[in-house]
């Protein structure tokens, strides 16, 4: 397993391809980069070197719950440390979802150091507003209230995080809960100020003020609807619209493992504009 210490935190990550442009692809969520892999190794087969990390606090990298920044913040500023080390610099960022989201935030703080975004399955709108919230931070709060740090670690995710890293174990049960409570608290407050759409959590003048190339790819789902995907190209300007063959659906969130049968198109599609 290849990792780094980034800023305090061994952070898991893996490299894709020994040649061409450097691509930093990020995952939704707070999933580890495993359902990135197969695509991965197909932007590599077409000459592009890929990396792929788990942002801490997710897949197999440390959980540390501290900072006096958003944890979207550190992780962004975690990945521009993790490729400056790799000397893969400037770049191009993409993800999916908070991947997205984080690639725009990861522009605003590192600039110089973005030469062009990738952006798939926007996240915006009321419903992810109503739903992201909990996901993230609510429900870990509320089991730390409830029965502390053991409560907290027995939750699916953490579970699989202590699975994935078992040094997040007797970390995470030496965190005094009060404490583990006020800096989740403080992530959340931040997550909840900024806006709810086009983009949860970031402001239009930020997307007009994006200079780079830009490629928007809109989700099919409750959390990532195209209409948000397509506002958001509007607003970056001369960014890229590309909408595949699919339709909304009815659903609150689809993995991109649902997007599997377009993996190959979608390889094209970012070798084409990245080495364009």
């Amino acid at each position: 397993m290849a990792e780094r210490l980034i800023r305090g935190a061994r952070i898991h990550y893996r490299v894709f391809g020994a040649h061409g442009p450097w691509l930093a692809l990020v995952t939704g969520g707070r999933r580890g980069f495993a359902e990135f892999i197969p695509f991965a190794e197909k932007l590599a087969a077409k000459g592009l070197r890929v990396v792929l990390h788990d942002r801490r606090n997710t897949g197999a990298s440390d959980v540390i719950i501290d900072g006096t920044d958003g944890e979207e913040e550190i992780w962004a500023d975690d990945l521009a440390e993790l490729m400056s080390q790799l000397g893969a610099l400037p770049a191009f960022i993409g993800g999916t979802s908070s991947g997205a989201r984080l690639s725009m935030l990861f522009y605003q703080r590192h600039p110089a150091a973005v030469r062009g975004l990738l952006l798939m399955r926007i996240t915006g709108g009321d419903f992810a507003a109503g739903r992201l919230p909990e996901n993230y931070y609510g429900q870990f709060i509320r089991a730390a209230r409830e029965g502390g740090m053991q409560a907290v670690c027995a939750t699916e995710q953490y579970r699989e995080r202590i699975q994935a890293n078992p040094d997040n174990l007797p970390r995470l049960m030496a965190m005094d809960p009060a404490r583990y409570i006020a800096v989740m608290s403080h992530w959340l407050d931040i997550f909840l100020k900024g806006p709810r759409k086009p983009v949860l959590g970031m402001t239009e003048e930020a997307m007009r003020a994006i200079r780079v190339p830009t490629l928007v790819v809109p989700g099919n789902d409750k959390t990532h609807d195209a209409a948000g995907g397509r506002a958001a190209a509007a607003l970056i300007p001369g960014s890229v619209l590309f909408e595949l063959p699919i339709e909304d659906q009815d659903v609150p969130v689809l993995p991109f493992s649902a997007w599997s049968e377009h993996e190959p198109t979608l390889a094209q599609l970012f070798a084409d504009f990245i080495q364009g």
